[in-house]
């Protein structure tokens, strides 16, 4: 997957934060988290990964969307 820095300035605050909710049933804190601010990311399964995929698409479809709605030029990637 590509990364679309075109689509960037067409993310709004709420889309970073469904993307966060969606992902945030894999961090495990470490015991001392609160000291030490760190944790690790569990596995995600072949089904979370294909969900993954899915709602990718969806996200940079919608942001095109967006993008075309202001009148910008997107450029098509595969």
């Amino acid at each position: 997957m590509k990364l679309r820095l075109d689509l960037l300035k067409h993310l709004t605050t709420e889309d970073v934060i469904q993307e966060a909710e969606a992902t945030v049933h894999r961090f495990k804190p470490e015991p001392l988290f609160s000291k030490t601010g760190t944790g690790s990311l569990s596995s995600a399964s072949k089904l979370e990964r294909a969900r993954e995929a899915a709602h990718s698409t969806a996200l940079t479809q919608k942001l095109t969307q967006r993008a075309q709605q202001t009148g910008q030029a997107v450029t098509q990637e595969k």
